[in-house]
């Protein structure tokens, strides 16, 4: 709210004292200051008949006008003004009604596809029923990494042991991706028996989409991977299983997705059967957070 002016109103005009007949003349009297410090002017005293002397009239009933008094409240400031009763010599200006302030979203989808604000913001909360897990590999648990740091933290690592043409190779084919940054965030069931890995991979729209083509395609047609759910209200979506014997107590299912300049990765472990319609449920979740405004799925 905006700050409002304090209204002092003026000090009644003071009349000029009439010298008795016979008198000598005063000196003038000295001009009174209101109680905002302006001077005050006086009054032209034009009596129609003759008065009694008088003696000064002191300034009485002045107006005490209080300062104003900021109460931070939330995100705005309310203000206060105490006034005593006092003659008014002008209207008080009506306040102006305080602007709308524009709500600003702090981070989302544009029309075109492309995503702004934090990558954590980005990521799905800690659902209910889970708390944070474990840390993924050097990521850590809920973290945000600029496309410098992804590089170091999983490119460096595989490459090293690589021949220098082709480490030179795929550090190119990386730098062209132009990723701009990664958020990681793992959750884990209050019983322990369930963790997930989600994360965001921000570059180049059209590579979001090869890749996550190229992931449908790869677990789809080798028979490697077993079939994974479907993501009802998301077929960009897929999920399959890792290879596992059929008696196996741990099972891992990872799934993937495109969304504008996003690529979502998720990867579940957790004690065999794992329950498949709640693992779909937070990628549902995930990917809704995500949404292009006026996209159809």
């Amino acid at each position: 709210m905006s700050e409002s002016d304090v209204i002092v109103p003026g000090s009644p005009a003071v009349p000029t004292p009439e010298a008795p007949p016979g008198a000598a003349p005063e000196a003038p009297p000295v001009p009174v200051a209101a109680p905002s410090g302006l001077p005050v002017g006086h009054a032209p005293a034009t009596p129609t008949a003759p008065r009694p002397p008088r003696r000064l009239l002191r300034a009485g009933g002045a107006t005490v006008a209080a300062a104003l008094v900021g109460v931070v409240i939330g995100i705005g400031i309310i203000e206060v003004r105490y006034d005593d009763p006092a003659p008014a010599t002008a209207a008080p200006t009506p306040a102006s009604a305080p602007a709308p302030s524009a709500t600003v979203t702090p981070f989302g989808a544009k029309s075109n596809g492309n995503h702004f604000g934090s990558l954590r913001d980005l990521l799905l909360p800690v659902p209910a029923g889970y708390g944070l897990g474990a840390d993924d590999g050097g990521f850590g648990n809920d973290v945000e990494l600029t496309g410098e740091q992804l590089l170091a933290a999983e490119l460096d690592d595989e490459v090293v042991t690589m021949p220098k043409e082709q480490q030179d190779k795929l550090r190119k084919y990386w730098n062209d991706l132009h990723v701009k940054a990664a958020g990681v965030r793992t959750y884990t069931t209050q019983a322990g028996d369930l963790t997930v890995s989600m994360k965001l991979r921000q570059f180049n729209q059209q590579e979001v989409q090869k890749l996550n083509e190229y992931t449908a395609i790869f677990t789809g047609e080798t028979g490697i991977f077993r079939t994974g759910p479907a993501v009802p209200g998301h077929a960009e979506a897929h999920c399959y299983l890792l290879p596992a014997p059929p008696s196996a107590p741990i099972d891992r299912l990872e799934c993937s997705a495109a969304e504008g300049d996003l690529l979502v990765v998720m990867a579940v472990e957790g004690v065999a059967p794992l329950p498949k319609d709640r693992i779909v449920a937070l990628l549902a979740q995930q990917l809704d957070r995500l949404a292009i405004p006026g996209a159809s799925v």
